[in-house]
């Protein structure tokens, strides 16, 4: 079975962040190993989450435990998400060059959690850790128009400038919210091709849904899926699961498989 690394938020009642992505990835086949950069109760956006970041020394700890036990070596995927601190983004950074040296074939993959909609959602020292340390170090780069737009320094109004900031950086990426006039688009490029994912609205969509598509993303990667194949299935289960949620939860274990089903509610178009 694969196994995937996760460096990101526990939110116990949430499905959100890392906990989110591991039960995605568990449906999928793909063993999840978390290592808690928080450990909170619920989503902040609700009020006092309870809980709080782990201190580094835990982060180390759990980091060194994992090595020992293997877990670099086993490791197909490595995704990082949340981080409360630059010295927790150093560390993920120390552990990815690890993680490469056990296993060249692991996946790298950088959700760049900033912020979105104008504000920055961690300190200015976390996000420029995660440009500095992380982004040079990913294989897939998986950012909100927002993120990708602090990270490239070019605005992005369309697909088409969307493609432009995500070429800028070098790396392939995957990029979420994009403007597409009626509808909402996700962007994949990389040096060789770019293409559109778009789907209808949600009149409101639940905490979480980054974390998915990446997750999603990144399990079909793990199963060397073409690039619009991949693109097709990920937002397809992102789609499908915003249909279906209740409670303003996403219904993950709800989902089961169906999160790697692609969506007839979901358009895809070549750009480039």
């Amino acid at each position: 079975m694969p196994v995937a690394l996760i460096l990101s938020s526990y939110v116990a009642a949430s499905r959100v962040g890392g906990m989110a992505q591991a039960l995605a990835l568990a449906a999928l086949g793909i063993d999840p190993v978390v290592v808690p950069t928080v450990l909170f109760g619920r989503h902040p956006g609700r009020g006092a989450p309870g809980g709080g970041a782990t201190p580094i020394e835990i982060f180390d700890g759990m980091l060194a435990g994992v090595e020992a036990d293997g877990g670099f070596s086993r490791a197909d995927l490595l995704i990082t998400g949340y981080f409360a601190s630059a010295a927790q983004v150093r560390s993920a950074a120390k552990a990815m060059d690890a993680a490469r040296a056990a296993r060249p074939t692991t996946r790298i993959v950088v959700d760049p959690i900033m912020g979105d909609a104008g504000r920055l959602y961690v300190s200015p020292e976390v996000a420029d850790a995660i440009a500095a340390e992380l982004i040079p170090r990913a294989d897939l780069i998986a950012p909100n128009a927002w993120e990708l737009e602090r990270l490239s320094g070019l605005a992005i109004t369309d697909a088409h400038t969307a493609v432009a900031a995500a070429r800028s950086l070098g790396k392939p990426v995957l990029v979420s919210s994009v403007p597409c006039g009626e509808t909402i688009g996700v962007v994949y490029a990389d040096v060789e091709g770019a293409w559109l994912a778009n789907h209808a609205r949600a009149p409101k969509a639940p905490n979480g849904v980054g974390d998915l598509l990446t997750a999603l993303f990144a399990a079909a990667l793990v199963e060397d899926l073409a690039a619009d194949q991949a693109l097709a299935r990920a937002v397809g289960g992102v789609a499908e699961a915003v249909h279906e949620s209740v409670a303003d939860e996403l219904p993950i274990v709800a989902m089961g498989v169906r999160l790697g089903r692609i969506s007839p509610t979901v358009r895809i178009e070549r750009l480039s």
